[in-house]
């Protein structure tokens, strides 16, 4: 199956859902229309009117893949990293035409490289439903790959996981920390992971030398949940396929930037937009400020075939 890689680029304002502040820390930010490298653009009911990339099914017709993303996408600016606390689930029963991602990205100005790492259920790739640690960059949209599949993305030899690893939740769910960043002492691009915030270590790292166009900063930021399936099928849960006004639904916690200095930091109101592709099917919850180290909920039950 080709790879699909994302970088979310913010198109002129369609409308806006904005609401003040009634409870404080709380906030609802606009909503943006975006374009997806290979999904060129969404109309203003959410629908793709591009299609993806053309992948082959099991029948070896040629077929399109469509994403849904739902999450928070920074406004342009100065960035050294990224930090998020995601609640990981399982999905058994997944079928090869899915994906199931939450995933931070960092992305440079030119809206080509991008630095992914998350946890994802993809049994096209990993030939089974099981939900594993994952890692992805691309350059210039096409060169990269996820995980350890070619020369970019180095381990480091003390980590206790591994790109690709399965993660079993505990009772089905769980949650891990990861932090992208820039390192001031290097100049490599480091992905630490952990548990929480407290107890983050070292995976590895993006070299600088490929990362040409990520050499001094990143220029956009992202936390999301995303799905994949084929056009025409009903897509899958994202999340744990529950709506986000629920307290019980998919998050991400502990929601910063991180400085020169490798330290995290919180965003401000203004520097953040919400992301919803496929508002029927998925949502993006209310951004909730020094709530969890910030935090929000996102996901649905799935159910668009387009």
């Amino acid at each position: 199956m080709a790879q699909v890689h994302l970088f979310l680029m913010v198109l002129p304002i369609v409308s806006f859902v904005v609401s003040s502040s009634v409870t404080t820390g709380y906030y609802e930010h606009p909503r943006r229309l975006l374009e997806h490298i290979g999904v060129p653009s969404f109309n203003s009911t959410s629908k793709v009117t591009h299609r993806g990339s053309k992948l082959r099914a099991s029948s070896h017709q040629e077929v399109d893949e469509i994403d849904h993303v739902c999450g928070y996408q920074s406004s342009v600016a100065t960035y050294y990293g990224v930090i998020a606390t995601m609640d990981v689930y399982t999905f058994q029963n997944l079928k090869e035409s899915e994906r199931i991602l939450a995933q931070i990205w960092v992305v440079d100005d030119t809206e080509q490289t991008q630095l992914t790492s998350g946890w994802e259920v993809n049994p096209s790739r990993y030939g089974d439903s099981k939900t594993h640690f994952f890692v992805d960059w691309t350059i210039n949209e096409k060169d990269g790959c996820p995980n350890l599949l070619c020369a970019g993305f180095v381990p480091v030899n003390s980590s206790t996981i591994t790109p690709g690893d399965i993660l079993e939740p505990s009772s089905g769910q769980s949650r891990i920390t990861l932090k992208i960043f820039k390192s001031k002492e290097d100049g490599n691009w480091w992905l630490h992971f952990g548990t929480d915030t407290k107890n983050l270590k070292p995976v590895g790292y993006w070299p600088k030398g490929i990362i040409i166009k990520l050499l001094d900063h990143a220029s956009f930021i992202q936390w999301a949940g995303v799905t994949f399936s084929y056009n025409g099928e009903i897509s899958p849960p994202m999340g744990n396929g529950q709506w986000p006004r629920s307290s019980s639904a998919a998050s991400f916690r502990n929601v910063q930037y991180v400085d020169v200095n490798g330290h995290g930091y919180d965003p401000s109101w203004d520097s953040l937009h919400a992301v919803e592709t496929h508002r029927e099917c998925y949502r993006t919850g209310v951004f909730r400020m020094e709530v969890e180290g910030n935090m929000f909920y996102y996901g649905g039950p799935g159910g668009c075939t387009s």
